[in-house]
C-alpha cells in the first residue's frame, strides 16, 4: 500500500469536517447579523435570547470539530513517519579501524577495508579502534557502537614492539597478527593524554603469553581478555590475612616449613653462592582439621610482609596470593587431560608471581 493510499482516509475526513466548519462558519455569520438586524429593528427580547442560544451552540460545535481536525492531523502524521520508519533501507555494520584528520575513518565490512565519511553528529575524535560502527545505505558512518561480544577464541603468544599488535595462535595452531583494540593495549603503550584520564580500575591488565583472547579474524582485531574457565573452577584464589600467631600447637612445623619456603625467597644469594637447592615443595599429612591449609595460608602471608620488608615498602599493604586446588577435582577420564590441567594451573601461579607477590600453590587432598 503506498503513502497515498494509507492516507486517502483521513484526507476525505479532513475534506468532509473542514467543509462543514465552513458551513458553520456561515451560520454564525449569519446569525450575527440577524442579531445586529434584531438589535436595529427592536426585537423582542425572546428572539435574541433564542439566537444567542443558537450561536453559543455553533461556537461550541466549531470548538470540538477544531478539536477532533488537530487529532486526526496528528494520527496522520504519527501514520506517516512510521511508514517512513519502515520503508528506511537496512543499515550495515562494520569495525573501525583508524580514523584520520579529516574526519573519514577506515571500516571493515562485508569483508572489505573501505575509507567512509562520517555524519556531523559523530564525534570522530571520540572514537576509539576497534568499535562497532553502523552504516547507512550510503555508507556514511552514522552511530558509533560497543566492541564485539562473540567471536573466535584464540591464545596470546605475545605482544609485539609496538604495543598495538599481538601474535596469537587460533584453531589447529594456526598463527595470526592481529591488532589490539583499545581495552587491551598496556597503559604504557597509550596516548599519554588518554592513560591520565582512566582510573586505576580502569586500566587494562598487561597482556601476558597465554592469554585467551576474543578475536575476530575477519577484522584482524582483538577485542577482550577472556578468563580461562577452566582453571578458574579449579582454583581458589585468595589473598591470606593468617598468620602464624593464630596456630597453636605446631610449632616444630611451622619452623621446618618456614626454613623450606621463605629461606630460599629472602636469602637467594645466599642460596646460589652456596649451590644450595632449595626444595620444590613441602608435604602435609595429617588427619583432617590439624591445621595443614591453615600453615599453608601463614606461609603466604608471612612471605609477602618479609618480602615487603626486604624491598622497604610497608608490611601492612604487603599482598601474596593462595591458590588452593581440590587434588579430586583435577582428575579426568580424557588422557592427558589432568597433565594439562596441572600446566595452567602453574602457569596462572607464575603470570601471579610474575607481578612480585609471592605465591603458594596449595594442592589439598591429593590422596582422595
Amino acid at each position: 500500500m503506498s503513502d497515498s493510499d494509507r492516507s486517502q482516509p483521513f484526507g476525505t475526513h479532513d475534506g468532509g469536517e473542514a467543509a462543514e466548519l465552513e458551513q458553520l462558519r456561515r451560520e454564525a455569520a449569519l446569525l450575527r447579523e440577524q442579531l445586529q438586524n434584531a438589535a436595529g429593528g427592536q426585537r423582542s427580547p425572546r428572539e435574541i435570547q433564542q439566537l444567542e442560544a443558537r450561536i453559543d451552540s455553533l461556537a461550541s460545535r466549531n470548538a470540538k470539530l477544531m478539536d477532533t481536525l488537530k487529532d486526526a492531523r496528528q494520527q496522520l502524521l504519527a501514520l506517516r513517519e512510521e511508514v517512513d520508519r519502515l520503508g528506511q533501507p537496512p543499515s550495515g555494520y562494520g569495525v573501525l579501524l583508524g580514523a584520520h584528520e579529516d574526519n573519514t575513518v577506515d571500516v571493515f565490512t562485508s569483508g572489505r577495508k573501505m575509507r567512509l565519511t562520517c555524519s556531523p553528529n559523530i564525534d570522530v575524535a571520540a572514537m576509539k579502534k576497534g568499535q562497532t560502527v553502523r552504516l547507512n545505505e550510503a555508507l556514511t558512518v552514522v552511530e558509533a557502537g560497543t566492541y564485539e561480544a562473540v567471536g573466535e577464541i584464540s591464545t596470546l603468544r605475545e605482544v609485539l614492539a609496538d604495543g598495538r599488535r599481538a601474535l596469537v595462535v587460533g584453531h589447529a595452531d594456526e598463527e595470526r597478527i592481529v591488532w589490539l583494540a583499545e581495552p587491551l593495549v598496556a597503559v604504557e603503550d597509550m596516548d599519554p593524554a588518554v592513560a591520565e584520564l582512566l582510573d586505576e580500575e580502569d586500566r587494562p591488565r598487561k597482556l601476558r603469553p597465554g592469554d585467551s583472547l576474543l578475536v575476530d579474524t575477519k577484522a584482524g582485531y582483538a577485542f577482550e581478555r577472556i578468563p580461562k574457565a577452566e582453571v578458574e573452577d579449579l582454583v581458589l584464589e585468595e589473598v591470606p590475612d593468617v598468620a602464624y600467631s593464630d596456630i597453636g600447637g605446631l610449632t616444630r612445623q611451622i619452623e621446618q616449613i618456614r626454613d623450606a619456603v621463605e629461606l630460599p625467597f629472602l636469602h637467594k644469594e645466599l642460596y646460589r653462592e652456596y649451590a644450595l637447592r632449595p626444595p620444590k615443595g613441602v608435604l602435609l599429612y595429617g588427619p583432617p582439621g590439624t591445621g595443614k591449609t591453615l600453615i599453608a595460608k601463614a606461609v603466604a602471608n608471612s612471605l609477602a610482609k618479609k618480602m615487603a620488608e626486604v624491598r622497604g615498602d610497608d608490611a601492612r599493604e604487603a599482598k601474596s596470593y593462595f591458590l588452593n586446588i581440590k587434588g579430586p577435582e583435577l582428575l579426568n577420564k580424557f588422557v592427558g587431560e589432568t597433565e594439562r590441567h596441572i600446566r595452567l594451573i602453574f602457569q596462572r601461579a607464575r603470570e601471579k608471581a610474575s607481578e612480585g607477590t609471592p605465591v603458594i600453590v596449595f594442592f589439598d587432598e591429593m590422596d582422595s
